[in-house]
């Protein structure tokens, strides 16, 4: 017993090196990107300035071609009638179409060191856009490592007992974290950061509309602009929702869980959800592991329901006494051959992350479901554990 304290002591002190290490780490990439961010910024204002240049030079050049084709056009004549003229117009047709020839020279000469100014900024900077991207990726690989050294692997010496047991429930939390950020990197890529792209382009087009079209299509745009954005706030509130309801903590299991379905009802539009609670656990609140748990599980039973089964109705009801929690799910939707759930859960992770969190908690989850008659789930969980 003194060997695995021991042990656990000193798995202990190398996490809090790793952890040392790997932040310090993350936070010296992080400044990378940000350098190579700020750099970037001011690379494409000097482009920007760059190729105002170039066309200014381009525009003086043309300007100053005309003027040194009627010199040199005005030099032949003179040099071909040089007799007709004196001595002052010869020297001075010369020397002004020499002149202009040499400016032209110039103009050119600058003409294109803008150019490759220009062409090497462009260069550097889809080298600093490749720096800030890899910079990105790194700082979330790094999170996600550090988050598993923080919350999973602290006291795995005191939870598993063998080599083995460690590797495959360090995995499995490696995974599922990994599906988490990716679930949620894709619905910011996909919702509010598609929707604030094309509210910066609209933002862009606004004082156009009202230059070209009048002040009536310009205020149009602009409340349309308005609606993109509270679209973008809704999808950002629900992420954060999805990721951890604050109210959970503030207000407990049976308010948020109350709250977040009528959210959902009020989004989707074409599924009623009815939601009921028996006990007394308002006041008296759960113990967090079991409000959490219970609301992850209310949570994708209800998104499998709208998602997968197409319900048109769903009910959710909660019921809490001395010993046990219920949570009962029942939707009208289409239904499912249970004697496929294996197969169905090498689909989906969500029925197997419920099983898998029921039985941490020493509860118990059945599913009664027929193709074409709906779904009922059942989750039954002792509160003395």
């Amino acid at each position: 017993m003194d060997s695995k304290k021991l042990d656990c002591k000193v798995l202990d002190q190398i996490l809090d090196k790793m952890v040392k290490t790997v932040d310090g780490s993350k936070g010296e990439i992080f400044k990378i990107g940000e350098q190579s961010r700020h750099q970037y910024e001011s690379l494409v204002e000097e482009l920007k300035q760059i190729k105002i240049q170039v066309n200014d030079v381009i525009e003086q050049g043309d300007k100053l071609e005309v003027h040194a084709r009627f010199a040199r056009k005005r030099l032949s004549e003179v040099s071909k009638h040089f007799k007709q003229f004196s001595e002052e117009e010869i020297r001075e047709a010369y020397e002004k179409a020499h002149k202009l020839q040499v400016e032209l020279t110039m103009l050119q000469q600058k003409e294109k060191q803008l150019r490759d100014r220009r062409d090497d900024l462009e260069r550097r900077l889809l080298g600093l856009q490749e720096t800030i991207e890899r910079a990105e990726v790194l700082v979330s690989q790094i999170t996600v490592v550090l988050n598993y050294l923080h919350q999973d692997l602290r006291q795995v010496g005191l939870l598993i007992e063998d080599a083995q047991q460690r590797q495959d429930f360090g995995l499995r939390i490696i995974e599922a974290q990994e599906e988490e950020r990716k679930r949620v990197s894709r619905e910011i890529h996909d919702g509010p950061a598609q929707m604030l792209a094309n509210v910066m382009m609209r933002s862009e087009l606004i004082e156009r509309i009202f230059r070209e079209r009048g002040s009536e299509e310009g205020f149009k745009e602009i409340r349309s602009l308005r609606q993109n954005v509270r679209n973008a706030l809704y999808e950002v509130r629900r992420i954060i929702y999805d990721l951890r309801p604050m109210a959970l903590d503030d207000l407990g299991l049976i308010p948020t869980l109350r709250k977040y379905l009528y959210t959902i009802e009020e989004y989707n539009g074409k599924t009623r959800i009815l939601f009921s609670s028996l006990g007394e656990f308002e006041e008296n609140r759960l113990p967090p592991r079991f409000e959490v748990a219970l609301f992850r599980l209310a949570q994708e039973a209800v998104t499998n329901a709208l998602k997968h089964a197409e319900a048109r109705e769903i009910q959710v009801k909660v019921e809490v006494n001395q010993n046990n929690i219920v949570l009962m799910i029942k939707d009208n939707g289409k239904g499912f051959d249970t004697r496929d759930t294996i197969q169905n859960q090498k689909k989906s992770f969500g029925l197997l992350g419920m099983r898998e969190w029921v039985e941490l908690l020493n509860g118990r989850m059945t599913i009664d479901s027929k193709i074409g008659l709906g779904t009922f789930i059942m989750i039954q969980v002792p509160l003395n554990v």
